[in-house]
């Protein structure tokens, strides 16, 4: 069996030096190790969604990917887009339309739409619908997190939400 393996990277912008076994994947390491419990996991498989991350800027399913593979990269979490103020006018229009129930699936949810929003700041309802169609929400019947998403892309272009 092979021992810990040292990595350093950057999560949400804090330089992360730490020991890591070779399988442990990048979801288990960002909540067990380093305390960072927005990242959920859900399926294990990369099929829900709920533990989307950012490495070195574009979104991933934190559950396929092990933690040694992101060696010298930079990892963003829900946490790191929500102190950052990256997400507060989502976060703020997930609420005001009801686009969050149970609230397991909204941090990869908010990774997600954040994606979307950061390459195609005007997506219409079939962009938003098609780019959250890898996260998995079993409250909501998705139309009010697009809703949101859409309420946030119009007033990010100056238009009223």
């Amino acid at each position: 069996m092979t021992g810990p393996v040292a990595i350093d990277l950057t999560v949400n912008g804090e330089r992360v030096e730490a020991q890591v076994l070779p399988r442990q994947n990048l979801a288990d390491f960002l909540r067990e190790q380093l305390g960072l419990t927005g990242t959920h996991v859900g399926c294990e498989h990369g099929v829900c969604g709920a533990c989307t991350v950012r490495v070195d800027g574009e979104i991933v399913r934190s559950c396929l990917v092990l933690a040694v593979q992101t060696q010298g990269m930079a990892v963003e979490t829900i946490e790191g887009l929500s102190d950052s103020g990256e997400v507060v006018d989502l976060q703020a229009a997930f609420r005001h339309r009801n686009a969050l129930q149970c609230g397991y699936c909204t941090p990869g949810m908010l990774m997600t739409a954040q994606d979307l929003l950061r390459h195609e700041p005007a997506p219409d309802r079939e962009q938003i619908r098609e780019h959250l169609s890898g996260n998995y929400c079993r409250c909501t019947g998705y139309h009010a997190i697009v809703d949101a998403v859409a309420a946030t892309a119009l007033a990010r272009n100056g238009g009223a939400s």
